[in-house]
């Protein structure tokens, strides 16, 4: 029988003491690079914390997210060092993430959203142009990785729920559900991974699926939708938490996300989502 964690500075302790492993300060490289050091990244660290409750009053919270604030450009994105290509996918993880840490309204993000309105892919969700158009109908379209990304950041303001753009940036992934074919130039298909449970919400997923949708009204009703959550309810173990079924292999020493038990911190996020729907 699953136990909730009632104790979880063992974990923290454990995430905080892998702040320097990537070279630098707060799970940075030594020239600054946020996006290196999979799973314990600045941007994947901080996403974990999140889960455990810290925020910005914590001192390398703090520098992790001016770690990432520094890299915000005047249209909007992220560039991370050392240069090259800035891909969609970057600059809505990281700002998705740093509306987690409280700064929805902070001005720079709001310039930020304007970047994916801008940027809306024909079929209604968002993909980068690292694969030529025109190689298939299933690789021409959007990214749905990309697009629930998109989405998990446009929840963070009723103002920008009702924008022109999420209607349809719902639909298309309503309808990936449907398809389940891989799309887009990185081929985000809804497979057998798929339909494992992980958290932090890092990837494509049934759980960051069902969990981002449930904040958009249009999705409460649609059959797709009810499937899905009708999945993921089936992950609950019998004493209603739900079980963590796929964590990355490097958070073996996380307490409360070990594999096949139920999580304290999963089964928050899936009492949000009823929330949402209720």
């Amino acid at each position: 029988m699953s136990q909730p964690t009632k104790d979880l500075s063992r974990d923290i302790a454990h995430i905080l003491a892998k702040r320097h492993d990537n070279g630098g300060d707060f799970w940075a490289t030594n020239d600054g690079r946020p996006g290196v050091g999979s799973p314990f990244s600045t941007l994947e660290s901080l996403l974990l914390l999140h889960e455990y409750g810290l925020g910005v009053e914590h001192e390398a919270v703090a520098g992790a997210v001016n770690l990432l604030l520094a890299g915000w450009q005047d249209d909007g994105r992220f560039h991370l060092p050392p240069g090259g290509t800035i891909y969609p996918c970057q600059t809505a993880n990281i700002a998705r993430c740093l509306c987690r840490f409280g700064l929805a309204q902070e001005p720079r993000l709001e310039r930020t959203v304007e970047h994916p309105l801008q940027t809306v892919h024909n079929d209604g969700g968002w993909r980068c142009n690292r694969v030529a158009l025109g190689r298939s109908p299933q690789t021409d379209a959007s990214n749905p990785g990309v697009t629930l990304f998109v989405l998990d950041l446009l929840r963070f303001r009723p103002a920008w729920l009702e924008l022109s753009v999420v209607d349809q940036s719902v639909e298309t992934l309503l309808s990936h559900w449907r398809t389940r074919r891989p799309l887009g130039p990185c081929e985000f298909g809804i497979g057998t991974l798929f339909m494992h449970t992980e958290l932090p919400f890092l990837r494509y997923n049934l759980f960051s699926y069902v969990f981002v949708l449930s904040f958009f009204r249009q999705a409460h009703d649609d059959p797709s939708f009810g499937e899905a959550l009708g999945e993921l309810r089936s992950r609950l173990d019998e004493d209603g938490l739900l079980i963590v079924e796929r964590p990355n292999r490097r958070y073996a020493g996380l307490e409360a996300l070990a594999r096949g038990r139920g999580s304290p911190l999963a089964t928050r996020r899936y009492r949000e989502i009823e929330r949402n729907l209720a």
